[in-house]
């Protein structure tokens, strides 16, 4: 499989080197070639196959033989190693959890498959290493560190917004030590992308070997359509069509969904779910895409004023707004909204939600308005306990703490403050 960039201006490239370089020499993500649908029968009998049987037939096509066989699916069974509940919160409303890793978020997949794609990639080379730069706005940061701790010739090093993330992600990324090393940005996220997208192209860094555990790295964001094709084998035998709300910030997530559409996953609608950090949907009511600086919510991990990810879903839909409304539609929610639904759904049902699967709910309870026959199904990203400052009071309990969480409780965070791209630059060295 090779791969091309977005702003289509660089040249091809491999698996292994879009793993390793993240981002394209002019600047654009990276897309594969070519989605080849699977078979029908692999569909007609997915719910006899195992989740790293599915997982490792939906992901070989972009691996292509970079990677041999054996070794693949010994990366997928590393990756997979927690499940994937999907549990039904009221009739016809299901959530996907996709907390139950190592630290409880969604992006435990994406960060342990490209640690071990990049761990594989370097098994020959004992001379070089890789840094891989990231920005988090909440979650990807903890994944990251978790799943590239002493991966032998990586070092990590994690920007994340002051004051903008929640305590138990800040631990998560600031308490790790050996090769993990978070700088604490006085801005907001999208500072931090900022400058990690800068750092990329910056010639006199070139020495350091970047790459990005963001999801704009296709190791770090194909991975996440294993989900879609988990949660369908979980529903299929209701005979019913799949709506799917995704809380949406960088829209990886969302984006890998439509992978797996184009990939013949019968899946009848998207909805893009975000906080007031509403870019897209502004963008589908007028056809202009007007990038804001993102504002702070209770949804913290959604707080991007300018997703990176939306470009690799204009480019599926041929930059047709039309063609893509047809399977594609996006709401925006308030934090007072978000904290209703919390409340509503957890004395309606008695299940939990922080604010990204709120607003997933939200979303999703809306889309399934213009379609009365389907299910819906809606993103739990993130366990309660990654936001108890807010899910505690809302809901006037006390979560109990979960053993993955307990570890980093009691650590001492260690991080660097900077402000500015130059002060990046000098840790670098």
């Amino acid at each position: 499989m090779k791969y091309y960039s977005l702003n289509h201006n660089a040249p091809t490239v491999s698996f292994e080197e879009a793993v390793i370089q993240g981002l394209a020499t002019d600047r654009g993500l990276y897309f594969p070639e070519n989605i080849t649908p699977l078979p029908a029968a692999f569909f007609d009998t997915i719910e006899n196959k195992s989740n790293e049987e599915i997982a490792f037939q939906a992901i070989q096509q972009f691996v292509g033989n970079e990677i041999p066989e054996n070794e693949l699916r010994a990366i997928i069974k590393e990756t997979l190693c927690f499940d994937f509940p999907v549990v039904e919160v009221e009739k016809g409303i299901y959530s996907l959890e996709l907390f139950h890793g190592p630290t409880m978020a969604f992006k435990d997949v994406g960060a342990r498959f490209m640690s071990r794609c990049l761990g594989y990639f370097n098994r020959n080379d004992k001379t070089s290493k890789n840094t891989v730069l990231v920005a988090t706005s909440g979650d990807t940061g903890g994944a990251v560190a978790s799943g590239f701790l002493g991966v032998e010739g990586v070092d990590v090093i994690i920007l994340y917004p002051s004051g903008k993330v929640s305590d138990i992600q800040e631990r998560q990324l600031t308490t790790l030590g050996q090769n993990i090393k978070a700088l604490e940005v006085d801005g907001v996220f999208d500072d931090c992308q900022d400058m990690v997208k800068k750092a990329f192209l910056d010639e006199s860094l070139r020495h350091h070997n970047l790459t990005s555990a963001n999801s704009i790295n296709i190791a770090r964001w194909l991975p996440q359509m294993f989900y879609f094709f988990f949660a369908y084998k979980a529903l299929k035998s209701q005979n019913k069509p799949l709506v799917f709300s995704c809380p949406s910030g960088n829209f990886g997530n969302i984006c890998a969904g439509i992978i797996a559409k184009k990939m013949g996953l019968p899946i009848t609608h998207f909805v893009a779910s975000t906080n007031v950090n509403d870019t897209v949907p502004r963008f589908l009511e007028n056809g202009v895409y007007d990038p804001k600086p993102s504002i702070a919510t209770i949804s913290n991990a959604m707080d991007v004023g300018n997703p990176s990810n939306f470009i690799r879903i204009q480019e599926m839909y041929h930059n047709d707004l039309e063609q893509f409304k047809t399977d594609f539609s996006s709401s925006t929610f308030s934090d007072e909204a978000t904290l209703e639904a919390m409340k509503t759904i957890y004395t309606t049902n008695g299940y939990i939600t922080e604010p990204h699967g709120a607003v997933g709910y939200l979303g999703l309870k809306k889309e399934l308005e213009n379609h009365s026959d389907a299910i819906g199904i809606f993103l739990e990203t993130a366990h309660p306990i990654k936001f108890l400052d807010v899910v505690e009071p809302a809901l006037n309990l006390k979560l109990p703490i979960p053993t993955q969480i307990e570890s980093v409780l009691g650590k001492e965070k260690v991080s660097t403050k900077i402000k500015t791209y130059e002060e990046l630059k000098s840790f670098l060295g």
